[in-house]
């Protein structure tokens, strides 16, 4: 049998060019290799191989395109396997310590720091993504589901099972942005929010750096509010009969559905959007009340992504109606089975 090769770059994203432009490939040899190098290290479990060269600190990205395709890939390994990381970044690594653990028994290993050989019995090369915060059950041979790595995410991050029904005071956590789709009226919104009843956590960037401390924090609260963006990936540590209410932006309704709502749901919690009148946006007084931007988002959108995202996502804060958002939360109080007080 004569020999050939493969070339696989083991990041899920195929489509996406740039990022592939960032992750180092991987060879694999099949057929007669000779002479076979010696084995300098040899398991006794098989390897799955992965690249953490696209990871941002973006957490969006990091939960979706890595963190679940490597539940889906490695967790019926029972902790039995070795993950190899090309492309090693350790604060990455650092970040999911945690979740590393609780997939595989043993240390990674960075093939850049142990130019060596390992011999093993299999390995998986790249990692299975199905889509934005998902998992097709039907596609899995062991069923998991969202549902099974939420709850593989709370024994991971040791987080208490709570149901926020039955919390004394119901704790909600408001996901502060600085720029791009920041709420210019916090003080408002979280004077309202006490007047509800609720016990307030503003979530600010600092906060949410710490993603071991944070995930506690989420999971203390019945409900969790933020903008569309990457902090409202932090659903996934929300307890059981939690609220996740997304701020949905002028012209990103399509977008929050499919990287959040859908997604949400899924996941088994209760959810519910606040969609953002044109009076709310700040892009009113960029464009004007009856620019395209404002009345026909379809055709910013029909121009694709990047115009989106330069209009919607990168220019747009919001000043919110509070008495108009007071109605959402007064709904999240009622899926809490709560009643809003009087007055």
């Amino acid at each position: 049998m004569s020999q050939a090769s493969q070339i696989i770059r083991p990041y899920p994203k195929e489509d996406d060019k740039s990022t592939m432009r960032r992750i180092s490939s991987v060879q694999i040899l099949q057929g007669n290799i000779s002479p076979p190098p010696p084995c300098e290290y040899t398991h006794s479990v098989p390897a799955v191989v992965f690249s953490s060269g696209a990871s941002s600190g973006n957490i969006f990205h990091e939960i979706s395109e890595l963190i679940i395709p490597l539940f889906i890939t490695s967790r019926h390994f029972q902790s039995r396997l070795r993950f190899i990381v090309p492309d090693f970044d350790i604060r990455f690594i650092s970040k999911y310590k945690k979740i590393f653990s609780h997939l595989s028994s043993y240390e990674v290993i960075n093939p850049a720091a142990n130019v060596s050989v390992h011999c093993f019995p299999g390995a998986v090369v790249g990692l299975h993504y199905h889509d934005n915060l998902a998992i097709k059950t039907m596609d899995v041979p062991e069923g998991y589901s969202m549902l099974d790595f939420r709850q593989f995410v709370t024994e991971s991050y040791n987080l208490k099972i709570r149901d926020s029904s039955q919390m004394e005071k119901p704790t909600l956590v408001l996901i502060s942005r600085k720029n791009k789709r920041a709420f210019m009226n916090e003080d408002e919104m979280v004077t309202m929010i006490k007047e509800l009843g609720f016990r307030v956590i503003i979530a600010q960037p600092d906060m949410t750096a710490n993603l071991d401390k944070f995930a506690e924090i989420v999971n203390s609260c019945s409900v969790l509010v933020g903008a569309h963006g990457a902090g409202i990936t932090n659903a996934v540590f929300l307890q059981k009969g939690a609220v996740l209410v997304q701020v949905v932006g002028l012209g990103l309704e399509s977008l929050s559905n499919i990287t959040y709502g859908t997604p949400a749901i899924r996941m088994g919690l209760n959810y519910i959007e606040y969609k953002i009148e044109a009076e709310e946006s700040s892009l009113i007084s960029l464009y004007g009340k009856d620019h395209p931007v404002i009345v026909d988002p379809e055709s910013i959108a029909a121009k694709g992504y990047e115009a989106v995202k330069d209009v919607y996502l990168v220019k747009q804060n919001f000043n919110i109606d509070v008495v108009r958002f007071r109605k959402t939360l007064v709904n999240a109080l009622g899926l809490l089975g709560r009643s809003a007080p009087l007055g």
